[in-house]
């Protein structure tokens, strides 16, 4: 009794965290937005469903995969498009398409032939990661990048796996139907597939290989001397990104029906990139919250934007973007994930002077311990792993 009395009052934040206003209203969206995706196809129409839902999954994945890199390898990656490309690609092939409309047109079923898109898709990425993963900083990120113009160049020259304009109408499992005319199953798909790799991330992050990683993100050289393999680690968790990316890749293709050497250029690559700073690289939730602000700044752009000269008009997209982004990176360089942070903290109820300095020492152990392991905690926990 006296020893439990001993912990509350030395971790007085304990007890006050479990109703703590700022958390509970974090669970009260959260449940909030649960419940809106489940019963999307009933609130939204099928254009809403199809054009920005389920746009905003599979781009979220996709940057998902980056999020998870930057965040928990110290890794900015510009080769997640590249391997997104190149999963989609290789079903492409492997499926049967309509007329012949590029591609090798195999005939394999669609699900065969996605697992073996994502199998040669993570192979690549281990090949490309072994390649990348003694840079760090800019070397690193020019490293990926000239990866993934390497990619974009080979399917746009090589004619017999891209199609001269790419690979059209590509064969689709049967229970998804037109993502057009009928997208509840592919929508539905994509938010299960993201619930599925959110979760997975989630877990990962807190193994042992997780913690690991994360201390080769903080202190390379230190890990090098208790023993751990960096480069090896590095590449694993590049070769883990990139099979998220891979998934996303496959969906991509399911929504698009084609897929193209357009599909995978340097814009796209750039897109993912501002979709996971506009989100919020310090949490992975944040490329969801990204990509769902991106489909929708597009939707609206095209519809409301005025025309000022040659510079601003609905078909400036890249230009509006641009200015966004700007903006919010000058407004929160934690994207929109920290905006919304700060707009919590700023309603939550104080309880005066003394409640909130209290609040204040609270928050900032529970957010280093979910996110980033202490130097001791990474030692200790991945010696066993080494």
């Amino acid at each position: 009794m006296s020893s439990a009395e001993t912990g509350a009052a030395a971790h007085p934040g304990i007890k006050r965290g479990r109703m703590d206003p700022l958390r509970i209203a974090g669970w009260a969206i959260l449940a909030a937005v649960a419940v809106v995706l489940l019963l999307a196809p009933r609130i939204f129409d099928a254009y809403w469903v199809s054009q920005i839902l389920t746009q905003a999954l599979w781009l979220g994945i996709a940057a998902a995969s980056l999020t998870f890199l930057s965040r928990y390898g110290g890794m900015i990656s510009l080769g997640q498009v590249a391997i997104y490309g190149i999963a989609g690609f290789t079903m492409a092939n492997l499926v049967h398409t309509v007329n012949s409309e590029g591609g090798l047109n195999l005939g394999w079923d669609p699900w065969p032939a996605a697992v073996v898109g994502i199998l040669v898709a993570v192979i690549i990425a281990f090949l490309f990661g072994a390649i990348a993963s003694r840079s760090y900083g800019i070397y690193f990120l020019m490293i990926t990048l000239a990866l993934s113009l390497f990619v974009y160049y080979f399917f746009g020259q090589v004619v017999q796996l891209s199609g001269f304009g790419g690979i059209r109408s590509v064969s689709r499992p049967g229970f998804l139907g037109d993502p057009i005319t009928r997208p509840d199953p592919l929508y539905y798909v994509c938010l299960g597939v993201s619930v599925v790799v959110y979760l997975g991330l989630r877990y990962v992050v807190r193994t042992p290989f997780g913690v690991a990683l994360q201390g080769v993100r903080d202190d390379p050289v230190r890990m090098r001397s208790l023993g751990y393999n960096v480069p090896l680690h590095r590449t694993l968790a590049f070769t883990l990104g990139a099979f998220v990316a891979s998934i996303a890749g496959i969906l991509s293709v399911w929504f698009n029906t084609q897929i193209s050497p357009g599909s995978i250029r340097i814009d796209q690559t750039i897109a993912v990139l501002i979709i996971s700073v506009i989100g919020g690289l310090s949490r992975i939730e944040g490329a969801w919250i990204g990509a769902l602000a991106y489909t929708l700044i597009d939707y609206y752009s095209r519809q409301y934007t005025p025309t000022v000269g040659l510079w601003l008009g609905p078909g400036q997209f890249d230009t509006i973007i641009g200015l966004i982004f700007l903006l919010i990176v000058l407004l929160s360089p934690d994207g929109l994930i920290g905006i919304g942070q700060r707009v919590l903290r700023a309603v939550r109820p104080t309880g005066g002077g003394a409640g909130t300095g209290g609040t204040g020492a609270e928050e900032q152990p529970v957010a280093g311990r979910a996110e980033v392991p202490t130097a001791t905690s990474t030692s200790g926990s991945g010696t066993q792993e080494a």
